[in-house]
Protein backbone atom coordinates (compact mmCIF):
# COMPACT_ATOMS: atom_id res chain seq x y z
CA UNK A 1 0.00 0.00 0.00
CA UNK A 2 1.11 3.36 -0.72
CA UNK A 3 2.35 5.80 1.90
CA UNK A 4 -0.51 8.47 2.72
CA UNK A 5 0.92 10.67 4.80
CA UNK A 6 3.55 11.16 7.74
CA UNK A 7 2.59 12.41 10.99
CA UNK A 8 5.17 13.92 12.99
CA UNK A 9 5.19 14.41 16.73
CA UNK A 10 6.89 17.94 16.55
CA UNK A 11 8.23 18.56 19.95
CA UNK A 12 9.40 14.83 20.26
CA UNK A 13 11.41 15.70 16.82
CA UNK A 14 12.90 18.76 17.83
CA UNK A 15 13.76 17.56 21.47
CA UNK A 16 15.78 14.53 19.30
CA UNK A 17 17.46 16.26 16.73
CA UNK A 18 19.85 18.21 18.19
CA UNK A 19 22.01 19.71 15.83
CA UNK A 20 18.54 21.57 14.47
CA UNK A 21 18.13 25.43 16.16
CA UNK A 22 21.34 25.39 17.78
CA UNK A 23 21.00 27.71 20.34
CA UNK A 24 17.59 27.94 20.48
CA UNK A 25 14.73 26.75 22.99
CA UNK A 26 13.27 23.45 22.02
CA UNK A 27 9.66 25.26 22.28
CA UNK A 28 10.51 28.46 20.31
CA UNK A 29 8.71 29.81 16.94
CA UNK A 30 12.77 29.76 15.81
CA UNK A 31 13.10 25.89 16.69
CA UNK A 32 9.78 24.87 15.01
CA UNK A 33 10.34 27.05 11.90
CA UNK A 34 13.43 25.25 11.27
CA UNK A 35 11.93 22.24 11.54
CA UNK A 36 9.41 22.80 8.90
CA UNK A 37 11.81 24.30 6.63
CA UNK A 38 13.78 20.71 6.93
CA UNK A 39 10.29 18.98 6.70
CA UNK A 40 9.11 20.82 3.71
CA UNK A 41 12.08 19.61 1.84
CA UNK A 42 11.72 16.42 2.71
CA UNK A 43 8.17 16.06 2.11
CA UNK A 44 8.66 17.48 -1.58
CA UNK A 45 11.78 15.13 -1.81
CA UNK A 46 9.82 12.49 -1.07
CA UNK A 47 6.34 13.51 -2.59
CA UNK A 48 4.70 12.32 0.86
CA UNK A 49 2.35 15.17 2.52
CA UNK A 50 3.26 15.56 6.24
CA UNK A 51 1.60 16.52 9.59
CA UNK A 52 3.14 17.92 12.45
CA UNK A 53 1.66 18.15 14.89
CA UNK A 54 2.79 19.79 18.35
CA UNK A 55 1.46 19.88 21.80
CA UNK A 56 -0.92 23.34 21.90
CA UNK A 57 0.05 23.92 25.91
CA UNK A 58 3.95 23.71 25.53
CA UNK A 59 4.16 25.98 22.30
CA UNK A 60 5.95 29.42 23.59
CA UNK A 61 5.76 32.16 21.12
CA UNK A 62 3.66 33.70 18.10
CA UNK A 63 2.23 30.45 16.34
CA UNK A 64 1.46 32.30 13.19
CA UNK A 65 4.69 31.93 11.72
CA UNK A 66 4.71 28.14 11.40
CA UNK A 67 1.11 27.63 11.78
CA UNK A 68 0.72 26.98 8.14
CA UNK A 69 -1.16 24.73 6.28
CA UNK A 70 -0.65 23.28 3.00
CA UNK A 71 -1.91 19.96 1.37
CA UNK A 72 1.99 18.80 1.40
CA UNK A 73 2.79 20.18 4.86
CA UNK A 74 0.68 20.69 7.50
CA UNK A 75 0.87 21.98 11.27
CA UNK A 76 -1.27 21.01 13.72
CA UNK A 77 -1.19 22.06 17.89
CA UNK A 78 -3.55 20.05 20.04
CA UNK A 79 -6.35 21.96 21.62
CA UNK A 80 -7.01 22.40 25.08
CA UNK A 81 -7.00 19.10 27.57
CA UNK A 82 -5.41 17.33 24.63
CA UNK A 83 -2.21 15.83 23.62
CA UNK A 84 -0.51 15.62 20.52
CA UNK A 85 -0.22 12.19 21.26
CA UNK A 86 -3.85 11.88 21.07
CA UNK A 87 -4.51 14.17 17.99
CA UNK A 88 -1.83 11.66 16.21
CA UNK A 89 -3.49 8.83 17.03
CA UNK A 90 -7.13 10.14 15.51
CA UNK A 91 -5.42 10.91 12.94
CA UNK A 92 -3.72 7.64 12.09
CA UNK A 93 -6.97 5.60 12.26
CA UNK A 94 -8.67 7.79 9.89
CA UNK A 95 -6.14 7.95 7.48
CA UNK A 96 -5.79 4.61 7.16
CA UNK A 97 -8.24 3.31 4.81
CA UNK A 98 -6.25 6.01 2.63
CA UNK A 99 -2.97 3.93 2.30
CA UNK A 100 -0.48 3.35 5.01
CA UNK A 101 0.85 6.01 7.94
CA UNK A 102 3.66 6.70 8.87
CA UNK A 103 4.11 8.02 12.51
CA UNK A 104 7.47 9.67 14.10
CA UNK A 105 7.67 9.89 17.53
CA UNK A 106 10.38 8.56 20.42
CA UNK A 107 7.48 7.80 22.87
CA UNK A 108 7.73 3.95 22.82
CA UNK A 109 3.74 3.51 23.78
CA UNK A 110 2.43 5.74 20.90
CA UNK A 111 4.66 3.68 18.81
CA UNK A 112 2.76 0.58 20.22
CA UNK A 113 -0.46 2.08 20.21
CA UNK A 114 0.02 3.17 16.33
CA UNK A 115 1.57 -0.12 15.04
CA UNK A 116 -1.52 -1.96 17.11
CA UNK A 117 -3.58 0.31 14.86
CA UNK A 118 -2.19 -1.09 11.59
CA UNK A 119 -0.18 2.13 10.85
CA UNK A 120 4.13 2.23 10.99
CA UNK A 121 6.20 4.12 13.56
CA UNK A 122 9.73 5.16 13.14
CA UNK A 123 12.21 6.53 16.15
CA UNK A 124 12.80 10.18 16.13
CA UNK A 125 17.10 9.53 15.37
CA UNK A 126 15.47 6.98 11.90
CA UNK A 127 14.08 9.15 10.66
CA UNK A 128 16.96 12.30 11.19
CA UNK A 129 18.70 9.94 9.81
CA UNK A 130 16.48 8.85 6.77
CA UNK A 131 15.76 12.97 5.99
CA UNK A 132 19.70 13.41 6.24
CA UNK A 133 20.27 10.83 4.01
CA UNK A 134 17.07 11.67 0.70
CA UNK A 135 17.78 15.21 1.64
CA UNK A 136 21.77 14.07 0.05
CA UNK A 137 20.61 11.79 -2.29
CA UNK A 138 18.30 14.93 -3.79
CA UNK A 139 21.09 17.56 -3.82
CA UNK A 140 23.22 14.84 -5.47
CA UNK A 141 20.67 13.95 -8.48
CA UNK A 142 20.18 18.09 -8.76
CA UNK A 143 23.37 18.56 -9.56
CA UNK A 144 23.89 16.14 -12.22
CA UNK A 145 20.75 17.13 -13.26
CA UNK A 146 22.17 20.68 -13.99
CA UNK A 147 25.60 19.68 -15.32
CA UNK A 148 23.94 17.63 -17.87
CA UNK A 149 21.67 20.67 -18.71
CA UNK A 150 24.61 22.66 -18.78
CA UNK A 151 26.58 20.78 -20.95
CA UNK A 152 24.02 20.03 -23.03
CA UNK A 153 23.38 23.95 -23.49
CA UNK A 154 27.17 24.51 -24.06
CA UNK A 155 27.17 22.03 -27.12
CA UNK A 156 23.89 23.48 -28.57
CA UNK A 157 26.04 26.95 -28.29
CA UNK A 158 29.36 25.32 -30.06
CA UNK A 159 27.11 24.77 -33.28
Amino acid sequence: MVLARILVDGYSLLHNWSELALGKPRHSAAAREELMRWLTRYGDAIRTPITVIFDGAGAVGPRSADARSAPEMEVLYSGPGQTADQLIERVAHRLTAFGDVLVVTDDHAERDTITSMGGMASSCDNFVATIKSVLKGWEVDLERYNQRELNRFRSANKS
